[in-house]
């Protein structure tokens, strides 16, 4: 286990991503990449961020916002729904900010899952909230032999197991090395398992490291 943790850490001193959300503790600005975030990549994410972020700088502006000018903000990432429930979590979270620090509220805005609270309480609040999503349980599954189920974010092996690999302190940035070690190497195809720090002691590599390709999960 200390390996593992060492190994992805020191691989994180050189390699995290760079995005504006994780460069501030704000838990306003957290919340609101967070959930851009869900179900679309960074990258797509990040200008559309800068956009909210521009005219909407403050929880207070975001809920008073009308719902077609930031539905139409929101319009090139998909998930036309996903205006309405941010609105609606930015009504809620500008009534009563300390939603932000209590995750069994936080579960109760709307669209907010696990990862999303839990991300939340990392990143703004140094809580060691572990999270999962398909780069976090890919890691877990090749790494340690362990199988969840279809559904990867609902699994309870899944996220037992991430709570488990994590350490209880710098927890935020535990999650944003798993989170890009699965985006940048240990990827859903074409893993670079040639230059993956972890292939010496990896299940996955050692049992399939022979065959071509080797074939993704």
């Amino acid at each position: 286990m200390r390996w593992f943790q060492q190994v992805l850490l020191n691989w994180s001193d050189t390699s995290l991503r760079d995005f504006p959300w994780r460069n501030t503790r704000d838990p306003y600005l957290i919340f609101v990449a967070e959930t851009l975030l869900q179900k679309t990549n960074a990258a797509k994410v990040l200008p559309i961020y800068d956009r909210v972020c521009a005219r909407y700088a403050t929880l207070e502006l975001l809920a008073d916002a009308r719902l077609e000018d930031l539905a139409a903000l929101l319009q090139p990432l998909g998930l036309q729904f996903r205006a309405a429930r941010l609105l609606q979590s930015a009504q809620m979270l500008h009534r009563d900010r300390e939603i932000f620090s209590d995750e069994a509220r936080l579960l109760q805005l709307p669209g907010v899952g696990p990862y999303t609270a839990r991300a939340v309480l990392a990143n703004a609040f140094d809580r060691p909230a572990a999270v999962l999503d398909a780069n976090v349980a890919r890691i877990l599954e090749r790494f340690w032999g362990v199988r969840g189920g279809r559904v990867k974010s609902r699994d309870p092996l899944l996220w037992a197991a991430a709570e488990f690999v994590a350490p209880k302190r710098a927890t935020s940035r535990w999650n944003l090395t798993l989170i890009d070690f699965g985006a940048l190497v240990c990827r859903a195809r074409r893993p670079l398992c040639d230059a993956c720090p972890l292939r010496s002691r990896c299940h996955w590599y050692g049992a399939c490291a022979q065959s071509s390709p080797l074939p993704s999960t």
